[in-house]
């Protein structure tokens, strides 16, 4: 281990948006954090340095998480470096909207390699790799409740990570592991509000009762609980959208 550290978060997307906010969260929970990315090393040592500041203890790892032996790697370097693995958070995923019958199908193969394949390969190796007491925190999203049209692909890529979640929770009977999914609601993040007019915005807002946009440390705080004193909660899809479904 490092430091004073006990327990170890992965933590896919944490450059930004909702996967900056949990890493810094977890950090700020005493876990000792990887910071993945994909494609934006710069704002991933940015999200490092803002958790050091404060203390905490991270790096950053890069891998493409629909490639197994990339994240074989991914998990590799994160042992080597803390000790072995308690939580992942597969906040990592791309939203391409489009109503069904005009959506380009490469698109459609886009979001099925990060969002379902990306969950999957990461979903086998934290089965793998997590310690007894572990956690594993799939991403879906509440628009599978929703049925906002063209949102048609994209839910139907949370759809699929609701059910992995659901299963795996009862393979791993007697391992002491935690598997559930987030289902955030309207959140402001640059993945929800790009490509969205402000009338569309503030209508989106006004739909939970609290109404407002979720925020993603709204996002993180539950995936903190799920991650660390929340061990009576698994096999689960929890909804954190203020109400909105």
């Amino acid at each position: 281990m490092t430091g004073t550290h006990s327990r170890v978060a992965v933590v896919t997307g944490g450059s930004g948006g909702i996967g900056r906010a949990v890493a810094e969260r977890l950090a700020a929970d005493d876990m000792s954090v990887v910071v993945h990315y994909a494609g934006n090393a710069g704002r991933a040592d940015e999200a490092v340095k803002a958790i050091t500041e404060r203390g905490g203890s991270a790096t950053v790892a890069s891998a493409d998480i629909a490639d197994p032996d990339q994240v074989r790697q991914l998990f590799d370097e994160t042992e080597r470096h803390f000790g072995g693995v308690d939580v992942v958070v597969n906040t990592a995923g791309i939203m391409l909207l489009s109503p069904l019958v005009e959506l380009d199908l490469a698109d459609f193969d886009r979001m099925h390699r990060t969002n379902v394949r990306g969950t999957f390969v990461l979903s086998q190796e934290a089965a793998r790799r997590l310690r007894p007491g572990g956690a594993l925190i799939n991403f879906s999203s509440t628009v599978v409740k929703l049925a906002l049209p063209s949102y048609t692909a994209y839910a139907a890529t949370k759809g699929a990570v609701d059910a992995m979640t659901l299963i795996l929770a009862k393979e791993l009977r007697g391992r002491d592991i935690t598997v559930n999914a987030v289902a955030p609601g309207p959140t402001a993040t640059p993945l929800f509000l790009e490509g969205k007019d402000q009338q569309t915005i503030d209508h989106l807002a006004t739909l939970p009762p609290l109404e407002r946009l979720g925020r993603p440390e709204d996002i993180a705080e539950t995936v903190a609980f799920l991650a660390g004193p929340a061990r009576w909660i698994n096999g689960q899809t929890v909804y954190a959208n203020g109400g909105v479904a």
